[in-house]
């Protein structure tokens, strides 16, 4: 096949890369990613939109870097807060002075949560990727979701982010409970990143 083409997982979040190298193989691409720190700044996420931010990290870092680069912006939406924290997920506590990181988030959505009754705790975790080639050019994207309903207590410790509070109804677990397979099997990520594998290898 030859050298494989050089791509970055425009993310510093060790998680998602690995979710990303598991998924997507290191078969056909030499994989980068952010994990260890990056000399240039990290871009404001301005968008209104999962597309939007993944479309503005994937063209910012292939510019800078000179490089294919992948990103992602996922979160979680929850009806009873009008569809919020959405894409301001990863700093929800941080944005209402209430600490910061995933345990503080969980923390805070179960006290914006607890007058909502069981039938009203509808919630759904949404994925955008998005490919962009070294002049930052847009070549691909991909968005899927997840439905499911926020808990009343963590449960799990397979997952990061609000996964020990999303319950997944069909499965009967929350995505913090589920084995690495089950998770890219049904997960947001995991089904956009199946679409970006299936898209790739057709360009």
């Amino acid at each position: 096949m030859g050298h494989p083409t050089h791509m970055l997982i425009a993310t510093g979040n060790a998680h998602k890369v690995k979710e990303f190298r598991e998924m997507l193989g290191e078969d056909r691409y030499e994989w980068a990613d952010l994990s260890h720190g990056s000399a240039i700044q990290i871009p404001e996420e301005t968008g209104e939109t999962f597309r939007a931010n993944a479309c503005l990290k994937a063209a910012y870092y292939a510019t800078a870097l000179k490089t294919w680069a992948m990103a992602d912006d996922s979160g979680l939406e929850v009806d009873a807060l009008g569809g919020k924290p959405g894409v301001h997920s990863a700093r929800w506590a941080e944005m209402h002075e209430k600490g910061k990181g995933d345990g503080d988030n969980n923390q805070l959505l179960l006290e914006q949560m607890k007058d909502v009754s069981d039938e009203n705790r509808t919630a759904r975790f949404v994925c955008c990727l998005a490919l962009a080639n070294p002049d930052g050019k847009i070549i691909l994207t991909a968005r899927e979701t997840i439905d499911g309903h926020i808990l009343r207590e963590a449960r799990g410790s397979n997952g990061f982010g609000y996964d020990p509070l999303f319950f997944i109804d069909q499965l009967g677990k929350t995505t913090a409970e589920l084995h690495s397979e089950e998770k890219h099997a049904i997960s947001h990520r995991g089904r956009a990143l199946r679409v970006m594998k299936r898209l790739l290898k057709e360009v």
